[in-house]
């Protein structure tokens, strides 16, 4: 069985400075050579282009939504890989022992859904994929982690935060686990002397379970009586006045709402709009709220977790190319990919093979200077890197 991330390891990262970004995410606007799209057409055009530059070639499969409510997120990763893809081969793809590869993308569209998951990775194992970076969101991939394995297949994913995506041996992860992040949170709100705290979560969702549960535990093993409102929603819901006057009743001078940024965007706009003066705490998902939000006054001074922010002046090269490429500022999910298409590089030059058991091997033995942070992987496939808090100041994200 796959071991967590120690909370001694959470605490650290609670302390560590660091970042996010905004996530403005818009379809490329030019196609990189670098990718083959599900496309046969495209595909057979990107294995001439490798023949032609006398590489082999090494498919990523990749799988995220492009579509539904959930497509920026899988946008944003598919953007972050092929901006990586390009660097690699451009500077001359990458060397395994006496074999130069070319990097070649294949993505497909799982629009978030389970099923839709399952079709997709059948189709990329179907097309000869090498390894696989996905899938973006947890449902997805946690129908898919089971099927990897079968297939014998080294899988990073950007972005799936339940713990039980990394059951598998072959499973490795890019982002923070789902209690790792409510547990840094609780910290949060007990470094900075909260009085009252609430939370809004959605109970039909993996990712705001995860972090809820582990919030409320951590939070109340140091004080029970913090926590003054529990409050949830189902996926879909758009109207949260009930939960929100329960909550501005209980009087909590905090509310902490681990969700993803379109349920943000409708929470904190009818929180203000019900004269709701608390502060408010999130988990990565709010990376882009920015976005979402017609006033950005409604979040002022809201804090998040991220492992990104566009920034930062060691993020300057990527965003420069991200902006060039498809006019939007990149985000922490754009990140997560390109950091994938660069551990599976770190790892293909550490084995001298492609052979999967060799890669699996490698990223337990790798250390990749990311976007995202240094990282490294325990044999539980769990990342070994730095939290950061992000701020929104002015109507832009800050470091704290």
């Amino acid at each position: 069985m796959k071991k967590a991330i120690s909370v001694g390891l959470a605490a650290a990262m609670v302390l560590s400075m660091a970042a996010c970004g905004s996530s403005d995410t818009a379809e490329p606007t030019a196609a990189s050579d670098t990718t083959a799209a599900a496309d046969s057409g495209e595909q057979a055009e990107s294995s001439e282009a490798a023949e032609d530059d006398g590489m082999a070639e090494f498919i990523i499969g990749s799988t995220g939504p492009l579509t539904g409510a959930n497509a920026s997120y899988g946008t944003s990763v598919k953007q972050g890989e092929e901006i990586a893809i390009q660097e690699i081969n451009e500077a001359g793809g990458v060397q395994v022992g006496d074999t130069t590869y070319k990097l070649v993308l294949n993505f497909q569209d799982d629009e978030a859904k389970e099923d839709k998951a399952v079709t997709a990775f059948n189709t990329l194992v179907d097309a000869g994929m090498n390894a696989y970076v996905g899938a973006v969101t947890t449902g997805a991939c946690l129908a898919q982690t089971d099927l990897s394995y079968e297939a014998n297949i080294l899988q990073i994913t950007p972005s799936a935060s339940a713990e039980a995506v990394t059951e598998n041996p072959n499973v490795f992860r890019m982002c923070f686990t789902d209690p790792l992040q409510g547990r840094m949170i609780a910290q949060y709100v007990l470094d900075n002397g909260y009085e009252s705290v609430a939370v809004l979560w959605n109970n039909a969702d993996e990712y705001s379970a995860g972090i809820h549960d582990a919030f409320v535990e951590a939070l109340e093993a140091e004080d029970a009586g913090l926590l003054v409102a529990d409050e949830s929603f189902a996926t879909g819901d758009v109207d949260f006045n009930t939960q929100l006057t329960v909550i501005k009743n209980s009087g909590a001078k905090l509310l902490f709402v681990p969700a993803y940024y379109g349920d943000v965007a409708y929470i904190v706009q009818q929180a203000r709009d019900a004269g709701m003066e608390c502060d408010f705490v999130g988990s990565d998902g709010w990376d882009g709220v920015l976005g979402q939000v017609t006033d950005p006054s409604v979040v002022e001074g809201a804090v998040f977790l991220s492992p990104f922010l566009a920034t930062e002046e060691s993020a300057a090269d990527f965003v420069s190319k991200y902006e060039a490429a498809y006019g939007a500022t990149p985000d922490q999910f754009a990140a997560d990919g390109y950091d994938c298409v660069y551990a599976i590089k770190a790892a293909m030059e550490q084995a001298g093979s492609i052979e999967t058991d060799a890669l699996i091997q490698a990223m337990t033995e790798i250390t990749v200077d990311g976007l995202t942070g240094q990282v490294s992987f325990d044999e539980s496939g769990e990342p070994n890197k730095t939290a950061k808090f992000v701020q929104i100041v002015d109507g832009e994200y800050t470091a704290m």
